[in-house]
């Protein structure tokens, strides 16, 4: 596939993959919005950031319409997780330490990337991530999985991965989800319940997925191997280094550390008001 981003002339990755369960998912999403102003601006090179949460579901803005909102949120609770509202597109999603985000931050040049090459990026990236692993893939909706989209990776008919991308101030983020370990089709069930419960039998204008858990599971699970998110990321450094002439890892430069806070605050004013129930 000839029409991807992938490689650059840098790649820097910043790894935010061991934060531990202190980390908020309202910073990752502040944080991919800081550095697309930042790449946009041509102030730093192509970044790729690494991501997990402990025990969080990130809602997208279309779940905060449920007509019984308060009780799906009220259940994911009472099973100990966080819920947040992204500013992304999609619809909820699970993540738990068995998951690996992805974002993949690019610069955008007056509308120069469009919407399949930001997905195909993605695409390729994964495929070059599981090529060790003798791993084939589909990616297409998966009926049945929970934030489904046409861009949906699966093995078997079973989804271990979805993409959604943000597009904002000449920078594009591209953002994956990766199941690698762990049981899928408990992720599943879990968001099943949440919908059940937040639409409560009620028909709405907005058709929200009626899960199947079966059609969801992990790479372990369908690869049948021992298989870790540090395992995943210690690929992702070979596949960056392969295709960049520099690559470093890295933290955020002074200037994205100072646009930050306001991004993290507008993330947390929007969660206040989309969750103001």
């Amino acid at each position: 596939m000839a029409d991807h981003l992938l490689h650059q002339p840098a790649w820097r990755l910043i790894d935010q993959s061991t934060l531990g369960p202190s980390f908020d998912a309202r910073q990752s999403f502040a944080t991919d919005d800081t550095l697309c102003t930042s790449i946009g601006g041509g102030n730093s090179p192509a970044t790729a950031r690494t991501w997990v949460h402990h025990d969080t579901i990130v809602l997208g803005i279309q779940d905060t319409r449920l007509p019984r909102l308060a009780d799906g949120i009220q259940y994911l609770e009472e099973q100990g997780y966080r819920v947040i509202v992204r500013n992304s597109g999609g619809l909820a999603v699970v993540l738990d330490e068995g998951v690996l985000n992805i974002s993949l931050i690019l610069p955008e040049k007056e509308g120069t990337i469009d919407i399949n090459q930001g997905y195909d990026t993605m695409k390729v990236l994964v495929e070059q991530l599981l090529e060790p692993y003798g791993a084939a893939f589909e990616a297409y909706e998966i009926v049945g999985s929970y934030c489904p989209g046409s861009y949906d990776l699966s093995i078997g008919g079973q989804k271990f991965a979805g993409i959604s991308q943000r597009r904002m101030r000449g920078g594009v983020a591209v953002q994956i989800y990766l199941c690698v370990d762990g049981s899928g089709s408990q992720r599943a069930s879990l968001i099943g319940e949440f919908y059940k419960r937040g639409l409560a039998g009620e028909t709405t204008k907005f058709q929200y997925p009626e899960i199947k858990p079966e059609v969801m599971a992990s790479l372990a699970e369908l690869l049948g191997i021992p298989l870790t998110v540090a395992d995943i990321h210690v690929q992702l450094m070979k596949v960056l280094h392969k295709n960049s002439e520099l690559f470093y890892s890295g933290q955020l430069s002074t200037e994205e550390s100072e646009l930050l806070p306001g991004n993290i605050k507008r993330m947390w004013d929007r969660n206040e008001k989309a969750l103001n129930m």
